[in-house]
C-alpha cells in the first residue's frame, strides 16, 4: 500500500531504499487523480503517458522517483500544452523547451504527472477559470482553494502529489496554502529563475516555488532550484548554508511583531485575528519576544501603486501573448476581468508606471528599515477565511468586481510583492466550521534561513500533517 500522506522527502527515501519503485509512486498519483479529480477539478492536463515513461527510466536528485504537479502558469513543460487558464492559449501553444525551473525540477528527480488549473493569467485569488471551471476546496467542495495556486494546493492537500509548483505575483502561493491548510513559502525575489521567456515579471513582483505539506520539502527544492540563471536582472543573496540545513536548527530568541490590520484597511474577520493572536501565544510561549507593531505605510500610495503595476502587467500578458502566438485576442478569447483590466493598464501612461514603481521602491525602503529592529513580521495570510466559490464573480455592467473583492480577501499578501521579501503561510488554525485558516510571517529580504528555522519549530510544537481533507484518497 502507497502511504498517500507521506511528504516528498519520505517518498524518495522509500525509493533510494528500494521499498517501492517510482512506478509505484506514480501509478498511485494517476489512480488517486482518476478518482478525485471529477471532484476537485485541480489537474486540467493529465501527463499520465509522460510520467510512466520517466518514472521507468533512471532517475537521479533528492527527490528521485517522486511524484509532482506544474501549475499551468509560467511553468512551460516540453510538448506539452500551456494555457494559463486562458482561451487565448487554448490549442494554440505548445512549448517547445522547458522553463528553466522546470528543467530544475526534473534535474532534482521529479516525475511531472500533470498541470494544475489557476485563472486566467493568474489574476484573481481564486481558481475559476472560464476555461476549465473551478477547482475545489477539498475541506470544502463550495468554498475557493483560494488561487492563483489553487489547483496545486487542492492536490496536494488531498493528498494526491505531496507538493507541487506554485508561483506568487500577489500572494498566490500563501493564499491557496492558507485556503488549502498547506505550508506555501514565498521566495525572496530573484532566488528562483524565470527563463528562458522572462528574466522579470511584473517588474519583481513574481516568485516561483511550490506549496507543500512538510517544511522540510519547502527547503529541499528551494535547494534544488534555486540560484540565478544567466542574465537574470535579480540575484538574490546567496545563502549560508543549504535550506534543509536550517529545518530544525534553532531559530534563536527571535523578535517576532505582529500585526492584525490590514495593510489596504480591508475589514479582517475574526477568525484570521484568532489565528495570528494564537500564533503569537505560541511564540511567546517558545521564548520569542513579541510586540505589536507594523512597518509604517502610506495606505493610498501602496494601493494605487500596486494596481498601476498589477493593471500595466496584465495589459502586458495579453501583448506578450499575442507577438508569441502570433495572433490579438479574438471577441471571446479573454474574461471581461481580463479585458477590463488590461484596458485600465493601457490607460496608464509610461511616466504614471515608473512613477509607480518609484513608489513602490518607497515602500520596500520603509519596510526595509523596519526589519533592522524586528525579525518577522507576522500578520494574517488572509483577511476571510476561505471564501464561497463565486464570490469573484465579474458582471456584466461591472467587470471588474472580482478585482475589487479581491481587495479584501487578499489584502496582506501583496507587500511582501512589493518588497521582494521571503514570507511563508503556515497552517496552524482551523475555525469551528473546519476550515483551515492560515497564519502569514515575513522575513528579511534575503533571509528563508530564519523563516525554515521559525517554521520547523512551530511545526514541531503544532503539527499539522495528520490533518485530513473530507475530500482526500485513503
Amino acid at each position: 500500500m502507497i502511504p498517500h500522506f507521506l511528504d516528498a522527502t519520505a517518498q524518495a527515501e522509500l525509493v533510494r531504499t528500494k521499498q517501492v519503485t517510482s512506478i509505484e509512486l506514480v501509478e498511485a498519483a494517476i489512480a488517486g487523480i482518476e478518482r478525485l479529480n471529477p471532484m476537485l477539478n485541480a489537474v486540467i492536463t493529465p501527463m499520465f503517458d509522460e510520467a510512466r515513461r520517466r518514472a521507468s527510466s533512471p532517475l537521479a536528485g533528492p527527490f528521485a522517483g517522486v511524484p509532482f504537479l506544474l501549475k499551468d502558469l509560467g511553468a512551460e513543460y516540453a510538448g506539452v500544452a500551456f494555457t494559463e487558464g486562458s482561451r487565448l492559449l487554448a490549442g494554440r501553444y505548445v512549448p517547445a523547451v522547458h522553463s528553466e525551473l522546470v528543467r530544475r525540477q526534473l534535474a532534482a528527480g521529479l516525475v511531472v504527472v500533470g498541470k494544475t488549473n489557476t485563472p486566467e493569467l493568474g489574476i484573481l485569488p481564486t481558481t475559476e477559470p472560464a476555461l476549465f471551471g473551478p477547482t475545489r476546496n477539498p475541506w470544502d467542495l463550495s468554498r475557493t482553494p483560494g488561487g492563483s495556486s489553487g489547483g496545486s494546493a487542492a492536490a496536494v492537500a488531498a493528498g494526491l502529489v505531496a507538493m507541487a509548483h506554485a508561483n506568487d505575483g500577489g500572494g498566490s502561493i500563501r493564499i491557496p496554502a492558507s485556503c488549502c491548510g498547506l505550508f506555501g513559502l514565498k521566495p525572496t525575489r530573484g532566488r528562483n529563475p524565470l527563463g528562458p521567456h522572462y528574466g522579470d515579471l511584473f517588474t519583481g513582483l513574481v516568485a516561483e516555488h511550490a506549496v507543500t505539506r512538510s517544511v522540510r520539502d519547502s527547503a529541499a527544492l528551494l535547494d534544488a532550484t534555486a540560484g540565478a540563471d544567466v542574465g537574470d536582472p535579480y540575484v538574490a543573496p546567496a545563502p549560508a548554508r543549504p535550506f534543509l540545513a536550517e529545518v530544525g536548527a534553532p531559530p534563536g530568541r527571535l523578535r517576532i511583531s505582529f500585526a492584525t490590520t490590514a495593510p489596504n484597511g480591508a475589514p479582517v474577520a475574526t477568525d484570521c485575528v484568532a489565528a495570528v493572536h494564537e500564533a503569537a501565544r505560541l511564540c511567546a510561549d517558545l521564548g520569542h519576544e513579541v510586540v505589536e507593531a507594523s512597518p509604517p505605510l502610506e495606505r493610498e500610495r501602496l494601493v494605487k501603486g500596486f494596481i498601476t503595476l498589477w493593471s500595466a502587467g496584465c495589459a502586458w500578458s495579453v501583448d506578450d501573448w499575442t507577438r508569441r502566438i502570433g495572433r490579438p485576442p479574438a471577441p471571446g478569447d479573454l474574461e471581461p476581468l481580463t479585458c477590463a483590466l488590461a484596458a485600465m493598464g493601457r490607460g496608464f501612461s509610461a511616466p504614471d508606471y515608473l512613477l509607480a514603481l518609484q513608489d513602490m521602491q518607497a515602500v520596500a525602503r520603509d519596510v526595509a528599515r523596519f526589519f533592522v529592529d524586528h525579525d518577522v513580521w507576522l500578520t494574517p495570510t488572509l483577511a476571510e477565511p476561505p471564501l464561497p466559490l463565486g464570490s469573484f464573480e465579474a458582471t456584466a455592467d461591472d467587470p471588474l468586481a472580482g478585482l475589487r473583492r479581491s481587495g479584501g480577501f487578499a489584502a496582506f499578501t501583496p507587500i511582501v510583492n512589493v518588497t521582494g521579501q521571503p514570507a511563508m503561510s503556515t497552517p496552524l488554525f482551523w475555525n469551528a466550521q473546519g476550515l483551515p485558516v492560515g497564519t502569514h510571517w515575513v522575513g528579511r529580504f534575503g533571509d528563508e534561513a530564519t523563516l525554515f528555522r521559525l517554521a520547523a519549530q512551530l511545526e514541531a510544537a503544532r503539527p499539522w500533517a495528520g490533518r485530513r481533507p473530507p475530500v482526500a484518497v485513503a
